[in-house]
């Protein structure tokens, strides 16, 4: 074949994939989303398509005056805006919030050729393709208004950070390439000393799930550390995968860590459910098996365990475009613990634990991110998910919604979320730039 003719054919796939992503209501009928969520979701027959629907939500953010739509009896404000693409937050002892004010670091490697090509158009599409601004910024209620009315640049010039965690006078950040801490004090408002390296963590020119969640044990001997895949079903071969799709546990004296738990496709946000001291985990899982195939989820994270990826999901359902097979290792796959609907895209977990809203003491939320291999869309939500002697008990209850519009458009895309000091609830919006505060009504 010729220069001109590969020419062609490289023309004739890429209108033949917008022709594809055009017609992307085309497909099968989704079924109602609801049955993707809780301990038993439906596994429908996986629908395999050569080239994946797209059904991207626009990113156009908020106007003036325009807010998410809040569960009945709460309120939404704005506790900070005119931030710069915010992703996580973490809340202080003393109160002070930190916003990881982050996107995707330089991968010359991933989403290559002409498929990645048009992913990369539809992430910028989605409100993904700026650049990250590569710091951490300190938010502080002077008045306990619900509003910050003090800003810092807290630290700057790090690599995509996205976890943090504090234990005693040290502070820790999950760069996309390693776990680097500084020193601490009470009330600090900027740290300017250089960071120290704990360890580096799996990274590399692919980095195709480029955030790293962080956690820390009581004693703050271990942090976790959340690191997804380098692909969506290892199509760029295992040996890409070495300790991805996992949860790594670091000590923190030595530096040295080991694979906590495996199979776990894309974990992000971590948390501890206090009445069992278990370490939970929301799971993004893997796409282009159909509208309803496979559902996201949470779970209680065991030692050693293995969660199915990329062989199999939710147990031994096997993904039969991975070869080869492994039928030993997903003999031993365990079962999530709850569904949270098909490509809801989980970032964002926190224990209820110190909340002052009404009728959400006990359990989790979390921060949907949204589909965009669903048609209809899914996610775009905080939800809560009630919890009974330390397991989930009850269907998801909608706490913050409205980021859609009604064409269609994303007002907003919901990331992280965390307890403030004074029990409201904080979500990063990092498309429409915004912390939001959700509290009980007055």
């Amino acid at each position: 074949m010729n220069k001109s003719s590969i020419i062609n054919l490289t023309v004739r796939l890429g209108l033949l994939l917008v022709l594809v992503v055009g017609l992307s209501g085309c497909g099968s009928t989704a079924q109602d989303p609801s049955v993707g969520y809780g301990k038993d979701p439906a596994l429908p027959t996986p629908d395999k398509a050569l080239i994946p629907l797209v059904n991207v939500a626009e990113a156009t953010g908020w106007e003036d005056g325009e807010k998410p739509v809040p569960a009945e009896g709460m309120e939404v404000t704005e506790f900070a805006s005119g931030l710069d693409h915010p992703r996580w937050v973490y809340v202080l002892p003393n109160g002070d919030v930190l916003v990881a004010e982050t996107n995707a670091p330089e991968r010359p490697d991933d989403a290559k050729g002409i498929k990645g090509w048009f992913f990369k158009i539809f992430q910028k599409k989605a409100g993904g393709g700026v650049p990250s601004a590569n710091r951490i910024t300190l938010l502080r209620d002077e008045d306990g208004d619900g509003v910050a009315e003090f800003r810092s640049t807290f630290i700057k010039g790090l690599n995509s950070p996205f976890g943090m965690a504090l234990v005693g006078n040290t502070f820790y950040v999950a760069n996309t390439d390693a776990v680097v801490s500084f020193p601490y004090e009470e009330g600090q408002t900027e740290i300017t000393d250089a960071p120290t390296k704990i360890t580096d963590i799996p990274a590399g020119t692919i980095n195709h799930h480029w955030t790293k969640g962080l956690i820390a044990n009581d004693d703050g001997s271990k942090l976790y550390v959340s690191v997804g895949s380098n692909s969506n079903v290892a199509e760029n071969g295992m040996e890409a995968e070495e300790e991805r799709a996992a949860i790594l546990e670091v000590d923190t004296q030595t530096g040295t860590y080991r694979v906590f738990a495996s199979g776990l496709r894309n974990p992000v946000g971590m948390a501890w459910e206090p009445e069992l001291d278990a370490l939970w985990a929301v799971v993004n899982e893997r796409d282009e098996l159909g509208n309803d195939l496979v559902p996201d989820y949470m779970t209680a994270v065991k030692d050693g365990g293995f969660y199915g990826w990329p062989y199999s999901y939710y147990g031994d359902h096997v993904d039969t475009r991975v070869e080869p097979q492994n039928p030993e290792l997903v003999a031993t796959a365990l079962v999530p613990d709850y569904a949270l609907g098909s490509h809801t895209a989980p970032l964002g977990l926190a224990s209820s634990l110190g909340t002052t809203l009404p009728g959400f003491e006990n359990g989790m939320f979390v921060g949907q991110h949204g589909s965009w291999n669903r048609e209809p869309r899914n996610g775009y939500q905080v939800i809560f998910i009630p919890f009974t002697d330390g397991m989930p008990s009850g269907d998801p209850i909608v706490v913050l919604a409205g980021f859609l519009e009604d064409n269609g458009d994303a007002n907003g895309r919901p990331v992280g979320v965390a307890i403030d000091g004074l029990g409201a609830l904080l979500v990063a919006d990092d498309v429409g730039n915004v912390i939001w505060r959700v509290n009980a009504a007055p």
